[in-house]
């Protein structure tokens, strides 16, 4: 008897958003649906995975989406920049970000600890807080993060987060406000650019505890 391929169906934008498990319950929040964005997914867990994920990684960037950011087309890290990064201990659990020089490894920013946060929050709030950084400090120099989601959520001035609001992580979501409020108030020039882990090890702004 032939195996049956099982599909799970992330939409980030239709009539309801979520994941779904047939393709008949996906189709009656997309079809028909002006900007629908949806993908399928082999498992459950990557498709959860990639509702906390901007569909811009998914999905072809609509035209004229433009946000100062690139790959870094390997070769050398630009030393003259800042790296951020974070880290929880549990997703959700207790998280922290920071920023440092890349060249040195000297640190420059660090917030936290969040609690009941992801660590997908903490690289989105690491970006955003380097980006002001920067600004405020008339530095011309890029910013790296080693997150593609954060990056994307950077480019729709967004925190895409599923995580739900509580009593305990009210710290976090007010530093979400003050983060997606300077992106919506703000225009920036920095270049963000993305570290390239595989060549170059992890991001200099790692807290080493993987």
């Amino acid at each position: 008897m032939p195996k049956i391929k099982i599909k799970f169906y992330t939409v980030w934008k239709g009539r309801a958003t979520g994941v779904f498990d047939t393709w008949e319950s996906c189709r009656k929040q997309v079809h028909k649906f002006e900007g629908a964005r949806y993908k399928s997914f082999p498992t459950r867990q990557a498709a959860l995975e990639a509702l906390e994920t901007e569909c811009y990684s998914y999905t072809p960037r609509k035209t004229g989406f433009v946000q100062p950011c690139r790959d870094s087309n390997a070769g050398e890290p630009e030393l003259v920049s800042l790296a951020v990064d974070a880290a929880s201990s549990g997703n959700p659990g207790k998280m922290e970000y920071r920023g440092v020089w890349t060249a040195t490894g000297e640190e420059v920013f660090r917030s936290g600890l969040f609690e009941e946060a992801t660590n997908n929050v903490g690289e989105f709030l690491a970006l955003v807080h380097g980006l002001a950084f920067l600004k405020k400090k008339g530095l011309t120099m890029p910013v790296y993060s080693d997150s593609v989601t954060a990056m994307c959520w950077v480019r729709v001035k967004k925190c895409r987060s599923t995580v739900k609001h509580t009593a305990h992580n009210a710290a976090m979501f007010k530093q979400i406000a003050r983060a997606e409020a300077w992106l919506a108030e703000n225009t920036y020039t920095t270049t963000i650019l993305k570290w390239d882990t595989r060549n170059w090890g992890e991001i200099p702004a790692d807290f080493g505890r993987k």
